[in-house]
C-alpha cells in the first residue's frame, strides 16, 4: 500500500469511528462446532486445546503463527513423531479452538502459556518448533526460562519492529484498533490466504472456507487485536544476541510475509543458528517444501542440543 493510500484510509477510519458503536467481545468457553476428542487444559486461565503423543521420547513443542492453529503442524507432527519424539502441539490463545479470555497476548503472555501447558504434562524442558508469530513466542520462552528449551527450529520468523505493517501501529491507539478489526479483519481472507503462497494452487476453496469459518468463531476479533497490540518488539530484538541456543531457520525465498532479508537478520542476531532457504516457497515451508523442509526438521532434531 502506498503512503498516500495507508493515509486516505486512515483518514476514512477517523471518520468512521463515531459510528462503529460497542466494545470488540472476547469469549471463554466451549465454542459451536468444536472437534469430538478434542483434549483441553486449564492454562493461565485460559482453556487451551492441545495434542500430545506421549511417551518417553525428546519433547518437541510445536507453536503456530497469528491468525492459525496447531493443524499447522498437520504434515510434521507425524514425521517428528516417528522418530520416537514426542510431539506436543497447542492452539495459542486467542486462536484455534482455544479460548478468547480479555487480557495480555504477548508474546511473553503467549510463551507463558506454552510453558504452563509443558508443565502440567509433565516436561520440564522441550525443543521449541515454532512458525511465523509463533517464533516470538519461542524466542520470548527462550529468553524468560532459557534451561526449559533446548534448541528451536523457527520457521519464517516474525519477531521485529520493522515487520509490523501501517495497519498494526494505528491499532494500538485506543478506539482506532477497534474499528480497524471491526471494519477490515475478517474481509478478504482469500486475498491474505494468497499473500502467504509462492504456488496459488494450495489456495483451494476449502482452504477459505475454513479460514472464513475460524474468523467467525466468538471473540477471535477482539483476541487478534489484543494480539497486535501485544506486538511490541522494538525493546526486546537486542536481547536475541543473548539466546545461546542451538536454531535452525527455515524460509521460503519467496516468502512476502516475511521476506527472506528478515531471516538472514535474524541469523545473524542468533549467534547459534543456521539458515536454510526454500526456493520456490512463500511463508510455509511446511507445506510448500514439505518433504525437504521436514527432512531438515528432523536431521535438525537428532543433533545433540
Amino acid at each position: 500500500m502506498s503512503r498516500l493510500g495507508a493515509l486516505l484510509l486512515l483518514l476514512g477510519v477517523l471518520t468512521l469511528m463515531p459510528f462503529v458503536t460497542g466494545c470488540l467481545s472476547f469469549h471463554q468457553g466451549p465454542m459451536p462446532g468444536e472437534p469430538k476428542g478434542a483434549t483441553f487444559a486449564e492454562v493461565e486461565g485460559a482453556r487451551v486445546r492441545y495434542v500430545d503423543t506421549g511417551g518417553e521420547g525428546d519433547a518437541v513443542v510445536m507453536v503456530h503463527g497469528f491468525a492459525s492453529s496447531l493443524e499447522t503442524w498437520d504434515a510434521v507432527r507425524p514425521a517428528v513423531a516417528e522418530k520416537g519424539k514426542r510431539v506436543i502441539a497447542l492452539d495459542l490463545k486467542g486462536f484455534g479452538w482455544t479460548d478468547r479470555p480479555e487480557g495480555d497476548y504477548s508474546p511473553e503472555a503467549q510463551a507463558r502459556i506454552v510453558l504452563g501447558l509443558l508443565t502440567q504434562r509433565g516436561v520440564e524442558r522441550a525443543t521449541v518448533v515454532a512458525h511465523s508469530w509463533g517464533a516470538s513466542v519461542a524466542l520470548a520462552m527462550a529468553l524468560a526460562a532459557p534451561e526449559r528449551v533446548s534448541r528451536m527450529a523457527l520457521y519464517d520468523a516474525w519477531a521485529y519492529e520493522a515487520q509490523l505493517p501501517p495497519f498494526f501501529h494505528w491499532a494500538r491507539a485506543s478506539g482506532v484498533g477497534e474499528t480497524l478489526f471491526s471494519l477490515y479483519y475478517t474481509e478478504r481472507p482469500d486475498e491474505r490466504i494468497a499473500l502467504a503462497f509462492h504456488d496459488k494452487s494450495w489456495v483451494t476453496e476449502k482452504l477459505v472456507e475454513d479460514v472464513e469459518a475460524a474468523l467467525e468463531r466468538p471473540g477471535t476479533v477482539a483476541a487478534a487485536l489484543a494480539a497486535v497490540r501485544g506486538q511490541r518488539y522494538a525493546s526486546v530484538e537486542p536481547k536475541y544476541r543473548t539466546i545461546k541456543h542451538k536454531v535452525l531457520l527455515l524460509w521460503g525465498r519467496e516468502d512476502q510475509v516475511t521476506p527472506l532479508a528478515y531471516g538472514e537478520r535474524l541469523s545473524r542476531d542468533l549467534p547459534q543458528s543456521k539458515l536454510v532457504v526454500y526456493p520456490a516457497c512463500g511463508h510455509f515451508p511446511m507445506i510448500e517444501a514439505i518433504a525437504a523442509s521436514n527432512r531438515d526438521l528432523v536431521a535438525f532434531l537428532a543433533e545433540e542440543p
